[in-house]
């Protein structure tokens, strides 16, 4: 059965043809997104012999929960089962005033970052905007929290490289950003990437986006390409050039995430080179102390030696250390892998 999710009015125009009235398409659309219907014989707005006709021919295609795991500090990782039997994995982290799902845009990742969980899983294939939009519809549900409004964030930082599968991310942006769709501001929504500098570049001419976070780790070409091996085909150099030309909103700045690995990147020195890298950038700075997990060959550096590199950088760049989240069920950023506890 084809799935309606990832379906635009457009799209869902098209599969309805000429034989029904186009406000249909609308009625349909707003519940499977804004009012998050999940049985299409109870969308009460339409007529039961089209309730009837959909349902025969087309699923809604929301993922699963295959498993469900709850870490001490309230994160919850989710086991997702998309219905051609692949799963991904996402991430709920409550907080007091806020919501942030961590979401996958492809199933594994083929860019082989040597410090994430993730790369030791290969690449399956992409998520479609469908897939992608129901990750954040299925966590919502799961813990009763409306989709649209001012709590709920999502970071496009879960398994995978967004900009590899851009034309089904960016769709997926414009659904759950539509005010008819999920509702979601583009100011809660951000993609982080690995530096595919050609994409970085495309992403910026889109009318509707998702803010850009950019996963640096390192202050030298030398160390990037050992530590990302896809700086071997998108060098320091032009990944900057690439964020000094992105064409920021008024109100958006540029992220930098910086894993911070004992002994290899952590440094006075690297934090130096980082501040020069990042000159003249609207930007700040998010620093991780590693996440460890098994076959990660890192070590994650003292709280200390973590202080010590913000004192240095953020003399120039507003600079903050991510609190991690749900390290003890491996929901901590990098280590989504599918471990099972």
């Amino acid at each position: 059965m084809q799935a309606l999710l990832g379906l635009e009015v457009q799209d869902i125009e098209r599969i309805l043809g000429p034989g029904e009235p186009r406000f249909r398409a609308r009625q349909i659309y707003r519940a499977l997104y804004r009012e998050r219907q999940l049985d299409l014989m109870q969308i009460s707005t339409l007529p039961l012999e089209l309730r009837r006709e959909l349902a025969s021919t087309y699923s809604v295609g929301i993922p699963s929960v295959e498993r469900r795991f709850e870490s001490q500090d309230g994160t919850r990782r989710y086991l997702l089962a998309l219905e051609d039997g692949k799963t991904v994995e996402a991430v709920w982290m409550p907080e007091e005033k806020r919501q942030t799902i961590c979401i996958s845009t492809q199933v594994g990742c083929a860019v082989g970052c040597r410090f994430c969980m993730t790369a030791l899983l290969g690449f399956e294939r992409n998520l479609s905007a469908g897939e992608i939009v129901g990750q954040v519809l299925a966590a919502a549900a799961d813990n009763g929290l409306p989709v649209g409004g001012e709590r709920l964030n999502v970071v496009m930082m879960g398994q995978g490289e967004p900009l590899l599968n851009l034309p089904n991310v960016v769709k997926a942006t414009r659904i759950l950003t539509d005010p008819a769709g999920c509702g979601i501001s583009p100011r809660r929504i951000t993609l982080s990437t690995s530096g595919i500098v050609p994409k970085i570049q495309e992403l910026g001419h889109q009318e509707v986006r998702p803010k850009l976070a950019i996963s640096l780790n390192a202050s030298t070409e030398e160390m990037r390409r050992e530590l990302m091996p896809i700086t071997r085909k998108y060098h320091l150099k032009d990944l900057m050039e690439a964020c000094r030309a992105y064409p920021l909103r008024p109100w958006e700045r540029l992220t930098f995430e910086y894993v911070l690995l004992k002994g290899v990147n952590d440094s006075d020195a690297d934090a130096r080179r980082v501040v020069k890298l990042l000159a003249n950038l609207k930007c700040k700075v998010n620093l991780i102390a590693l996440n460890p997990g098994p076959e990660i060959p890192f070590d994650t550096p003292e709280e200390e030696r973590v202080l010590a590199f913000q004192r240095i950088v953020s003399r120039a760049v507003p600079c903050f250390i991510r609190k991690p989240r749900g390290r003890d069920v491996y929901a901590a950023c990098g280590q989504l892998k599918k471990v099972s506890l």
